[in-house]
């Protein structure tokens, strides 16, 4: 089963890829749970991007396992790459602003997708993540990796319950 789901999921991409080169993504067939907009060239409704959670899943998910001050030890998060995002959806600019479901919003310059390779997490030990547990949608870096992650700084550039990302 897992290596039919892999199979499709490298289908899903190349699909996914050759159209977004063409200006235009697939409509999502699920509920969507994240929108992009902004400066972005590939969309798929009016101006914007939106994403189901297949269609996230189905870009390839990365995992990053570290340690956080929202959780007792090392926890491993799996999401997508914000920088492979980024790039499917033709951003340009020079940040993003994360807005969550209660309105949160956080700015991230958009160098630290590639700088740290951030994702936006959407299973936590290998588990979706429902809103009461700071999903569906978590802005993660690998706090672990670079003493600098740990700091306020970067904390609050770690937006939970993300709804929405523009990119400015």
């Amino acid at each position: 089963m897992r290596f039919v789901r892999l199979i499709l999921s490298a289908v899903l991409a190349i699909t996914w890829l050759s159209t977004a080169q063409a200006g235009s993504l697939p409509q999502p067939a699920g509920k969507p749970i994240l929108t992009i907009s902004g400066h972005i060239s590939n969309t798929n409704a009016d101006g914007a991007a939106k994403f189901d959670r297949d269609m996230l899943e189905g870009m390839g998910l990365v995992t990053v396992e570290t340690n956080s001050p929202w959780y007792d030890g090392r926890t491993r998060f799996e999401g997508v790459s914000l920088k492979k995002l980024m790039e499917l959806v033709g951003a340009k600019g020079d940040t993003v602003t994360a807005v969550a479901l209660n309105d949160y919003v956080s700015t991230i310059p958009m160098a630290d997708f590639e700088k740290y390779n951030v994702i936006l997490a959407m299973k936590r030990d290998g588990n979706y993540m429902e809103v009461r547990e700071k999903g569906p949608l978590f802005v993660i870096y690998p706090y672990d990796s670079a003493p600098e992650l740990q700091t306020q700084t970067y904390y609050t550039r770690s937006a939970w319950q993300v709804a929405k990302l523009i990119v400015e």
